[in-house]
């Protein structure tokens, strides 16, 4: 088994204006996914992320705020899930609850590095 990173691309509840009820509907949603995952024993872990965050880029370290409306494109969660290859990866990726909001899920194989000895 190999570890993959499921990244969630493009859905901001925050910008949505969501009813508390709509919102709790969507968090069901996700509850029932990741039981589903950790009932085959394919999730390790994972979190959702705030929409808001710091940029430190260049030599200089410059430090910028950035939030979501600045962003190309809002990352708002990962999952790292156990999977045998891609395909598995892909089938694990196919309850993601926002498709139907225009979210995208990416994923991506975690390399495991050897440290020298």
């Amino acid at each position: 088994m190999k570890d993959f990173m499921l990244i969630f691309v493009g859905t901001n509840y925050e910008t949505m204006d969501l009813s508390p009820e709509e919102m709790q509907e969507r968090m069901g949603k996700w509850w029932t996914w990741q039981e589903k995952m950790e009932a085959a024993g394919q999730l390790k872990s994972g979190h959702a992320l705030h929409s808001h965050g710091k940029h430190v880029t260049g030599p200089q370290r410059v430090v910028t705020d950035k939030t979501s409306t600045e962003l190309k494109e809002l990352v708002g969660g990962y999952y790292i899930v156990k999977a045998k290859d891609y395909e598995g990866a892909i089938e694990i990726s196919q309850d993601y609850p926002d498709y139907d909001l225009g979210g995208r899920v990416e994923i991506r194989e975690v390399i495991v590095f050897d440290k020298p000895s």
